[in-house]
């Protein structure tokens, strides 16, 4: 099956074992995990980063970006995800300085970035690339924050490697087919546009066996 299916099939099972056995009420993790799924708040602009099976009419043409007001929408989960060259394993704290890719769970595109111009700004144009969660060296993204690990309550920003520049919100919205979302883009400098903090998902439990071997636990929230 692909690696798009799997995470559906995750996030499905994942709701009904909360029904049956109360996971929703499990602790929560204050830091954010490899192979956790989760919605990302950007603090200025109050909306969270989403992706959905429609495409740019210009630049890149490639699946489109944004923002969204809406808390509840299932195309704003992304999977939190190790890089080709680097193994990210289940339920492992995310650190800060580490390069991770963001997994667009309904569609298995990377989060992407690359030099074309964005639609209604002309930043940096962001958006979702490859086929069931493979895509390319243009998909990884550094996680910035100030202490050890990324906490679920601190806002970081994501530092695109292949450009240096910072996934953004500056409020431009659009029109038709997607009325009322915010354009996402990325920027060079750091502002308070650039600010995101992990919200809602299912957040993996570090693992009590050795390192490698993936462990199915998990704390869940809002789904």
């Amino acid at each position: 099956m692909g690696h798009c299916l799997n995470l559906l099939r995750f996030l499905l099972s994942s709701v009904l074992l909360s029904c049956l056995c109360g996971l929703s009420s499990a602790t929560e993790l204050s830091f954010v995990t490899c192979g956790s799924v989760v919605k990302l708040l950007n603090i200025k602009h109050n909306v969270r980063l989403h992706s959905h099976d429609v495409r740019y009419g210009s630049g890149s043409g490639q699946q489109s970006v944004t923002g969204v007001t809406s808390v509840e929408d299932s195309n704003s989960y992304w999977s939190v995800r190790g890089t080709s060259e680097a193994v990210c394993y289940r339920g492992t704290p995310v650190k800060c300085g580490q390069t991770i890719r963001l997994t667009h769970v309904n569609t298995g595109r990377n989060l992407h970035s690359h030099y074309f111009a964005s639609p209604l700004s002309s930043n940096q144009e962001v958006s979702a690339f490859g086929e069931e969660g493979e895509g390319d060296n243009m998909d990884e993204w550094t996680v910035q924050c100030g202490g050890s690990v990324w906490k679920r309550e601190e806002a970081v920003r994501f530092r695109h490697d292949a450009t240096d520049a910072l996934l953004s919100v500056t409020g431009e919205q659009y029109g038709r087919p997607i009325h009322g979302q915010r354009e996402v883009h990325a920027m060079t400098g750091p502002s308070q546009h650039s600010l995101w903090k992990a919200m809602e998902g299912i957040f993996m439990k570090p693992s009590e066996i050795p390192m490698g071997n993936r462990d199915s636990s998990h704390a869940h929230t809002e789904l």
